[in-house]
């Protein structure tokens, strides 16, 4: 979960003004909270997460322990591409996530022959990797979605229209599946390059080559 530290600093002579820091992962949140309480100055403290709710930091505390077990902190890469000569799409995901004290990465794709094009396979794509939170049992949890596509991105964002009829059955497919998840997502865009593992899973696929691995981070499963 992603979040911001209000708070209200006084110098020793009195002088009060309130402070509100950068957006930052709550586990660092805590950590920085924890230490500027030690000096005494620090009032009124508090963290302000995405939908500007207020978290105390016992509160806080406790969320974090209570997820500790369950696969939080997700960031999901997508990636889609159309074959025109043989009409077949191939689809790629990798999901970056922790669980215990440790970090995993998942990786999935899918060869499917009823889309049209590649902005259908885009969106299939990330659909994806929303089956595959839903498998791993991720639910009522912010969660990031990456991929390079600007259509898919901005559409799902509302900053841009979508007209075409097979599209807009696709957004809303993936707004119901996130609204039965509990996710609330955060869409970011990238180059190609930087999402380089969506999109070899996606080739991958339509050389029909199955991937579907998960590693522990530093140590092969």
């Amino acid at each position: 979960m992603n979040i911001r530290i209000e708070l209200t600093y006084k110098t020793p002579k009195g002088t009060e003004t309130i402070f509100s820091s950068d957006i930052m992962r709550a586990e660092k949140a805590i950590l920085i909270a924890e230490d500027l309480e030690k000096n005494g100055r620090a009032k009124n403290l508090m963290f302000v997460d995405g939908h500007e709710t207020t978290w105390s930091m016992k509160d806080l505390k406790k969320y974090m322990k209570g997820i500790e077990t369950e696969p939080h902190n997700a960031t999901v890469y997508f990636d889609g591409g159309f074959d025109l000569g043989t009409k077949r799409s191939g689809l790629g995901c990798v999901i970056y996530y922790e669980q215990n004290g440790k970090s995993f990465r998942l990786r999935k794709n899918a060869l499917v022959g009823e889309l049209n094009t590649n902005n259908e396979a885009e969106y299939a794509a990330f659909y994806l990797g929303l089956q595959e939170l839903e498998l791993l049992g991720v639910h009522h949890l912010p969660v990031t979605f990456i991929g390079d596509s600007q259509v898919v991105i901005n559409q799902l964002l509302g900053e841009w229209p979508c007209v075409e009829d097979e599209l807009n059955r696709w957004a809303d497919r993936i707004e119901v599946k996130l609204e039965q998840l509990g996710i609330t997502p955060e869409y970011n865009t990238v180059s190609r390059k930087k999402n380089r593992e969506a999109d070899q899973l996606a080739t991958q696929a339509l050389k029909e080559i199955e991937i579907t691995s998960t590693m522990e981070l530093g140590h092969e499963q």
